[in-house]
């Protein structure tokens, strides 16, 4: 399994969110460690290593595609989350809910 993976759902649509493409960077470095897309449940769960180093980290979720893809109004066309690994050897699960005027995210499990 990948140190980072991550499940986006659709709140306004009550369903996952699938097909909404996502990159890994490392935090103030150039380059993309990794991309994906969410499958029909919503959840990338090969998104890059099995282990990363230490430091910041970003997931950058391209929602202006999925939202014109499903014919909702698009308030947020891109969500960067920024996040900290402390321990290497952790999974890290950073899931997203999703709506076309708001969004939160948490450290899943």
């Amino acid at each position: 399994m990948s140190a980072i993976t991550t499940h986006v759902l659709d709140t306004a649509l009550g369903r996952p969110a699938a097909g909404v493409r996502v990159r890994l960077e490392r935090a103030g470095k150039p380059g993309v460690l990794a991309t994906g897309a969410t499958d029909d449940d919503g959840r990338i769960a090969d998104l890059g290593p099995d282990r990363l180093d230490a430091g910041a980290y970003r997931l950058v979720f391209d929602t202006a595609a999925y939202f014109a893809a499903t014919g909702q109004t698009c308030f947020f066309p891109e969500i960067t989350l920024t996040f900290a690994l402390a321990d290497p050897g952790q999974h890290y699960h950073v899931p997203v809910l999703l709506s076309p005027f708001a969004y939160s995210t948490y450290r899943g499990s």
